[in-house]
């Protein structure tokens, strides 16, 4: 007899990631704004989408002289300018957290699942403006990986993954299957691309935190933490929890709860302040929140 499906707070269907497709539409990713939320109404404006070179003409009083084109102007004895114009499509690459440590919630959803709906929304968006969309989930137990492509097929195809993925893996180290992730954008974000990284950010390293820094320095990145409420507030007392397939027992006094709420707090600055540090964006996103909210709160239209 097959077994039951999962609930939607656990694994989200295909068919729901697909309904997404119509809340999506609200969501604009063009020359945007991303809010820090909970940090102090920090804001800034996304670089916009990468220059491509168009053609050389000669050098016009008032022509920046940074854009000088030496080759041209060696040649031809007369100082001549690059034209550039901007790119139609802007690759917007999708990276989501599946280690173990994301199949869990005390209320709201799975971590992994409110990452697969977040990822869903903004892989629409992308698509209804024309942007190519790509991405990779990755795990303890591996990864996969598609490079930015244009249509409707490709937002299927990282959908069917992010459905096909949500299995928490057994063994492997989770420290080195997020810096492995982190180290390869770089690696498929080329220069004007727009990088989401959905995560707890459990377990970052100084190699991850390095990769991200090497990846602002050609796109805009926009780093959300996705968290559940008992990973900052431990009730007191015992309490019996399951997280990727095994129980956990909990066992808490004022002493520990405290100690636990200090650890959160610390890893969520860390990752906010590394964001901020580098010009990525940073978006607070819980369990029990609504994932077109979240993303309409953190991302704001540039005004005009």
């Amino acid at each position: 007899m097959p077994s039951a499906p999962l609930p939607a707070a656990v694994r989200p269907g295909l068919d729901e990631l697909i309904r997404l497709s119509q809340p999506a539409a609200g969501l604009s990713l063009a020359r945007a704004t991303v809010r820090a939320l909970q940090s102090g109404q920090y804001l800034t404006a996304f670089k916009g989408r990468g220059m491509e070179f168009d053609e050389t003409r000669p050098y016009a009083q008032g022509d920046d002289v940074r854009q000088l084109d030496w080759k041209v102007t060696a040649r031809t004895g007369k100082p001549h300018t690059k034209l550039f114009r901007e790119e139609r499509e802007r690759p917007v690459f999708l990276s989501v957290d599946y280690r173990a440590a994301m199949f869990f919630a005390t209320r709201g959803m799975f971590k992994s699942a409110m990452a697969a709906r977040l990822a869903a929304l903004i892989a629409w968006s992308a698509r209804a403006h024309g942007d190519r969309v790509g991405g990779q989930i990755f795990s303890e137990a591996g990864r996969v990986e598609f490079k930015p492509d244009h249509g409707h097929r490709a937002v299927l195809r990282l959908l069917k993954a992010l459905v096909d993925q949500a299995d928490p893996a057994a063994g492997g180290s989770a420290e080195a299957a997020l810096e492995d992730a982190l180290s390869r954008l770089p690696r498929h974000a080329r220069p004007g691309s727009l990088v989401f990284v959905f995560s707890d950010f459990r377990h970052l390293n100084a190699q991850g935190e390095a990769a991200l820094s090497r990846l602002a320095r050609h796109c805009d990145g926009v780093l959300v933490m996705v968290s559940d409420p008992m990973e900052q507030a431990l009730p007191l007392g015992r309490h019996r929890y399951a997280m990727a397939g095994r129980e956990l027992l909990v066992d808490a006094n004022r002493d520990t709860a405290a100690e636990h709420e200090r650890r959160f707090l610390e890893r969520q600055q860390r990752v906010r302040s590394l964001a901020l540090g580098h010009g990525l964006r940073f978006v607070a996103c819980r369990t029990l929140d609504d994932p077109l909210l979240v993303l309409q709160q953190g991302i704001r239209r540039h005004p005009a």
